[in-house]
């Protein structure tokens, strides 16, 4: 076989099996920086958050960290929980493709990275953005009846059940 013949069958290898690896970031604990995370700070507070790779939409991130804190909640032996503090940051990376050398740059939160080659780009190039979420919530997990009057208490058996359905977690092995 010539050279070309062999770059080639390599290149469709490569990128089956890439293509086969790429999916939205399952339900599971932070594993190559994607997942959920917990951390205790008092004992009824806890920092939860959730990570997902560029291929998990923004929704699915803020379900992923509702379902963690139920999760958690119940955990404690608590009915539902309150949250004090919420955020999800979006961290957008520009992916260069084409030929040459040129430069790069990515928005990760609110700080901007540019870096590149020495020289100027040259050749056809495109940009394209790809964006990833990560979800941060301070909770206060409480026992009995959520308070109906407060927008920030949700009751923990409630979500579970609501976002289940939802829930993807990691392919068996």
């Amino acid at each position: 076989m010539k050279p070309i013949v062999y770059r080639s069958l390599f290149a469709v290898a490569v990128l089956s099996f890439l293509a086969a690896c790429a999916s939205p970031t399952p339900y599971q604990p932070v594993e190559k920086q994607f997942g959920y995370a917990v951390q205790p700070l008092e004992s009824d507070r806890y920092r939860v958050s959730f990570a997902g790779n560029s291929l998990t939409p923004r929704e699915t991130v803020e379900d992923f960290l509702l379902y963690r804190a139920a999760e958690v909640t119940l955990d404690q032996g608590q009915d539902y929980f309150l949250l004090v503090d919420h955020d999800t940051e979006r961290f957008t990376t520009f992916r260069t493709t084409g030929s040459g050398f040129g430069t790069f740059s990515s928005f990760h939160g609110s700080r901007f990275y540019s870096g590149g080659f020495a020289g100027s780009s040259f050749g056809t190039s495109t940009s394209r953005p790809s964006d990833r979420f990560t979800a941060y919530a301070q909770i206060v997990v409480r026992p009995g009846e959520k308070p109906e009057d407060d927008p920030n208490a949700f009751d923990a058996r409630d979500v579970l059940k609501r976002l289940g359905p939802n829930i993807v977690r990691p392919a068996e092995s």
